[in-house]
């Protein structure tokens, strides 16, 4: 297992600024934990650093799948090692960076060995779902891997749909697999940074703010690119990400524009509060506050003894 520093926080929060303060202080690689920055063509939602700044500082794992294509967190995991692997072979630190915190805790825990995704059997269910609806779906998980669905929320068509496919080609609960981890891809000891406002209602207030500049600056032009291929559609996780299906629903016709940006607006305040119930499990994270100057004195100094006790670099 290797060394690595750990950054994490809730989405808006300026984890990407911070990340590229200290690529300019410290031998480190950035390496993106990010579901949504893996996708091509979806730069503006995902607050994605621009191809200038990643020219400069490289980010791994970034425009890595084309948004018609799946990403899972078992090949996050195999990625970020690759990735983790190759900047400690350069003599340097890995600095993975982002908000998806199931794959930080992959990185920690490790993965069930899990199968493919069946795209027959998915189609099957999509189907179903469109006309029973996924709490049905989420009844039947309950029937066949109870601990899955007590985990689950019933409106959850991504994950009820993974859990019933694993059940399906395994003949095994999906709860069960996850109790066999893989390997984690990181050392116990590793430096776990967590940047977030100490109150959600800080971050909150900035959120509706930082939706509206990404409309502004083109979202809703980039959806539309997106809807234009003609080869994508609402139930891929690309488009399922936040503020994009929210802008799809309007360029289908599903609500208007003025509901789109209120649903979006409310959805990025939802996933940020299940960040911050995954950030205040995370053993050993040390917590700072963003700051309009930079990155946190604080931060910068954990990252530097840290670096100087755990590695060669």
């Amino acid at each position: 297992m290797a060394a690595a520093i750990l950054l994490m926080g809730p989405t808006g929060a300026g984890k990407t600024d911070v990340a590229l303060a200290l690529a300019g202080q410290f031998r480190v690689d950035l390496i993106s934990v990010d579901s949504a920055m893996v996708y091509r063509t979806l730069d503006i939602g995902t607050a994605k650093p621009p191809a200038a700044v990643r020219a400069r500082v490289p980010h791994a794992l970034i425009d890595v799948r084309d948004p018609a294509e799946c990403y899972s967190a078992g090949e996050f995991l195999t990625e970020a090692r690759a990735a983790i692997e190759a900047s400690h072979a350069k003599g340097r630190v890995p600095l993975l960076v982002g908000g998806t915190m199931l794959y930080f805790r992959a990185l920690q825990s490790g993965l069930a060995d899990l199968p493919k995704a069946d795209p027959a059997f998915r189609a099957v269910l999509e189907a179903r779902a469109r006309e029973q609806g996924w709490p049905a779906l989420h009844a039947e998980l309950a029937r066949v891997d109870s601990a899955a669905a007590l985990r689950i929320r019933p409106a959850d068509g991504q994950r009820i749909q993974r859990a019933l496919e694993v059940h399906a080609l395994t003949g095994v609960p999906l709860s069960t697999l996850q109790r066999e981890g893989l390997k984690s891809a990181v050392s116990a000891d590793c430096l776990r940074l967590v940047l977030a406002p100490p109150e959600r209602a800080t971050l909150d207030a900035g959120l509706e703010r930082r939706f509206d500049a990404m409309l502004g600056a083109g979202l809703l032009e980039e959806v539309r690119a997106l809807k234009a291929r003609g080869d994508l559609g609402p139930t891929l996780p690309s488009i399922r990400s936040v503020g994009y299906r929210q802008l799809w629903a309007h360029l289908a016709g599903g609500c208007d524009l003025a509901e789109a940006r209120r649903t979006a607006i409310a959805a990025t305040r939802q996933l940020a509060k299940r960040q911050y119930t995954w950030l205040r499990a995370e053993p050993g994270a040390r917590w700072f506050a963003p700051t309009a100057a930079g990155p946190p004195d604080g931060l910068v100094d954990a990252v530097g003894e840290w670096i100087l006790t755990h590695c060669k670099a």
